[in-house]
């Protein structure tokens, strides 16, 4: 039987929810087959970028997101606290770097920062860049003039997820709209930033929301540097606390999905994949994803451990990137 190769070429114009939905609708061999031609075309699929995340500002965020235990809104019985103090970030930076990390990304529970509260992240930013590390932040929408203070800190990247679809937003977060997501981004570009920038899958979404929303992505001039794909973790007290868990070859499908329609982002695992089997990881890994969060919690979830993560990588032949 004669083989025909797969077209894994994007559309002439900007990738479109039915374009993105029809990837999705793939047999899963094909679709694989699809993303890891892609991602071979464009990296070692043998790398794995490694990022370590810290919350150096947790809870008593006044939005509403309802994934979210640090919601001052909701009762998760986690206590607001004040911002971490600069020595203590640098202990966790070190650390981190000796555990082989390369981004350190920091993240702060506001709805937007204050401008002692930036000057004090900047310091932050100043400090672990002079350690070796790339730097990432989430501090919330971002006033004019902001991004450009943190791009003359030495950031690297900020982070600003989406989150879902711009259909199926409204059903998650009501105190923040989509536009105003979509604007920090652009301060975010216009500064010479790079981006991160991605979603939640498992919110009870459609699998066309999450078409749409990898529509969104793929279809920014230019597409994230870097797009994390988190699996709900579902924390009780939150509005998604009994959220019903999301077929893990969906979550797959997705990771696929992006890796195809944005071929040189870095695709990462992030939030949920301490419920994921190795098995599960080795298949997010085949289908694009090529970094991951890299640490012992994710802000206020957990994470394997860093030693399940170098046994996993030493089976799968795969290694840090240099």
């Amino acid at each position: 039987m004669q083989i025909i190769p797969l077209p894994i070429r994007r559309p002439a114009g900007p990738w479109r929810t039915a374009d993105v939905l029809a990837l999705y609708d793939l047999p899963f061999p094909d679709l694989l087959h699809r993303a890891q031609t892609v991602h071979r075309e464009h990296f070692d699929p043998k790398d794995i970028q490694l990022s370590s995340l810290l919350s150096i500002k947790t809870g008593g965020c006044p939005e509403d997101c309802g994934y979210c235990s640090q919601s001052a809104r909701h009762d998760t019985g986690l206590a607001a606290e004040k911002l971490m103090p600069l020595d203590e970030v640098l202990t966790a930076a070190r650390a981190a770097k000796a555990a082989g990390a390369q981004r350190f990304c920091m993240g702060a529970a506001w709805r937007s920062p204050k401008d002692h509260q930036l000057e004090a992240v900047a310091e932050m930013v100043r400090e672990v860049k002079a350690l070796g590390l790339e730097t990432c932040v989430t501090l919330g929408m971002l006033k004019a003039g902001q991004a450009e203070r943190l791009k003359h800190a030495g950031l690297d990247y900020y982070n600003h997820n989406l989150d879902t679809s711009p259909e199926y937003y409204g059903s998650v977060i009501t105190t923040r709209g989509y536009q105003d997501r979509l604007d920090t981004l652009e301060q975010v570009r216009e500064a010479g930033l790079h981006v991160c920038c991605g979603g939640i899958i498992g919110m009870g979404e459609s699998r066309r929301d999450r078409a749409s929303l990898i529509a969104q992505l793929a279809s920014m001039q230019p597409y994230p540097e870097s797009v994390p794909i988190n699996h709900l973790v579902p924390i009780p007290g939150t509005p998604l606390g009994d959220a019903e868990p999301l077929d893990v070859f969906e979550f797959i499908r997705t990771i696929a999905v992006a890796r195809i329609t944005m071929p040189r982002a870095k695709v990462r695992l992030s939030a949920g994949r301490q419920a994921m089997s190795e098995a599960e990881q080795a298949l997010c890994f085949l289908a694009g994803a090529n970094s991951m969060f890299y640490g012992d919690a994710l802000l206020t979830t957990g994470n394997p451990q860093v030693q399940a993560d170098r046994a996993l990588m030493s089976k799968l032949g795969m290694r840090a990137q240099a």
